[in-house]
């Protein structure tokens, strides 16, 4: 495998139903590669968290994984309102989810945190008004 295997997923926004296919899609790509069930598992949480964000907060967008053999690149982008606070949104337990969104169970303000914890690496680019793109990397080790 000398390029990046790409990945590519439309997150459908304000579907609960959907929310977290692409997660799964991934998990299923990983464990045919070979995949060690560790690195398979910070991916799939990593991008389900993602794609709740961005099924919350952003009515949606897109996310494309790269597949190295030493590293797993995760890229989510939406064009939705943007994060005011980046340090606030960090904070384990901080949320601006609705409470409808709540009520089913989302929302509880782990999002992020537990992004940046499954994973080696994480960016955050957000412009108010214009969208968020979070660049994720898992590194595989040899």
């Amino acid at each position: 495998m000398s390029e990046a295997l790409r990945f590519h997923f439309d997150v459908d926004g304000e579907n609960f139903t959907s929310a977290g296919e692409a997660s799964v899609q991934i998990k299923q790509k990983l464990r045919q590669l070979g995949f060690a069930p560790d690195i398979i598992r910070r991916v799939s949480i990593s991008m389900y968290e993602g794609e709740i964000n961005m099924v919350i907060h952003a009515g949606g967008g897109v996310a494309d994984v790269y597949v190295h053999p030493d590293t797993i690149k995760i890229i989510l982008e939406d064009f939705g309102p943007g994060i005011a606070d980046i340090d606030l949104a960090m904070q384990e337990g901080f949320s601006t989810a609705p409470d409808a969104v709540r009520s089913l169970g989302f929302g509880a303000g782990m999002g992020l945190p537990n992004m940046k914890r499954y994973t080696d690496t994480m960016e955050i680019e957000s412009v108010l008004g214009k969208g968020t793109k979070i660049i994720m990397t898992v590194n595989v080790g040899t």
